[in-house]
Formats: C-alpha cells, sequence, structure tokens
C-alpha cells in the first residue's frame, strides 16, 4: 500500500512541475524551433529541375566523391534504407531526391562548419526510380551522384 501512495505523490509532484513550467512560459509547445527555416518552394516542387533550382543546384557536378548507399532491390517502397556519405571537404548541406516521386526532395541536411556530411535516413520511394544525393559545401558548389532502385511493393500510396 505504501508503494501507491508514493508512486502516486510522485506523480501529482511531476504533474505540478510540469504545469508550473507550462504557465511560466518555459515549456512552448506550441512553437517548433525546427520548422522556422525550411525551404517551402523545393519541397513542394513537382520536379526535380524545379527542386534542384530552388534549392540553388541547377547542375551540379557528378562526383565520385559522395558514397550514396541503397538497395538494388526494395521490397517495400515505403521504408526504403538510404546512406550519404560525402567525402567532400566542408560539406554543408546533403538534399536527397526520388526523381520518379510526385514531390522529389525527399529530405535535406544542413551541417555545421567542421561536421562530417553522413546521414542514414528511411525515404519513401512510389516505384522503381533512381535516387540522387546532391551535396554543397560550404563556399557553394555543388555535386552530385545517383542509384537506380527498384521497387517491388509499392511506397507512395500503392
Amino acid at each position: 500500500m505504501d508503494m501507491i501512495r508514493r508512486t502516486v505523490l510522485k506523480g501529482i509532484g511531476a504533474s505540478g512541475v510540469l504545469s508550473a513550467a507550462l504557465a511560466a512560459g518555459v515549456l512552448k509547445p506550441t512553437q517548433v524551433f525546427a520548422a522556422e527555416e525550411w525551404n517551402k518552394a523545393a519541397f513542394e516542387a513537382k520536379d526535380l529541375g524545379a527542386a534542384l533550382k530552388a534549392i540553388g543546384a541547377a547542375a551540379p557536378a557528378e562526383s565520385k566523391d559522395i558514397v550514396l548507399g541503397a538497395p538494388e532491390i526494395a521490397e517495400n517502397g515505403a521504408v526504403v534504407p538510404i546512406t550519404v556519405t560525402s567525402n567532400i571537404p566542408n560539406t554543408a548541406y546533403i538534399a536527397l531526391f526520388a526523381l520518379k516521386n510526385p514531390l522529389p526532395l525527399t529530405c535535406s541536411f544542413d551541417f555545421a562548419e567542421g561536421a562530417q556530411g553522413d546521414i542514414q535516413v528511411r525515404i519513401r520511394l512510389a516505384e522503381t526510380t533512381a535516387v540522387r544525393a546532391v551535396v554543397k559545401t560550404a563556399d557553394g558548389k555543388f555535386f552530385s551522384t545517383q542509384k537506380e532502385v527498384k521497387v517491388t511493393v509499392g511506397g507512395c500510396g500503392g
């Protein structure tokens, strides 16, 4: 009986602290900090050209210094594991595109100065398509590489 009483009292105390923090404005659940700066035009672009233009990479140069890891055959297009490692010095940004998706830009990442350009994500592919990784360096140069991924079960609406 003593343990139940202690557990209930701990819960009430934690609720009180949380309520006080919310009332004081320390916690702001309605404010999302990560969504303040995002490239809406790039994520809403309907084709690859428009998405590349929106991120400022009209014609990225091909590079062997970008290692794109993707399965040759994805059994489920809803969760395709992708890895990108940029061996290009001063990598500042990595974006992933699925060329035949309704909205080609799947995700993008900004890196602080000195950070290693390395990401691991799971993306959704609508159908068999090429996946392209675009890397931007700190001095504004763009590089890319791509790999074909065959999808056996649909991802976007399939």
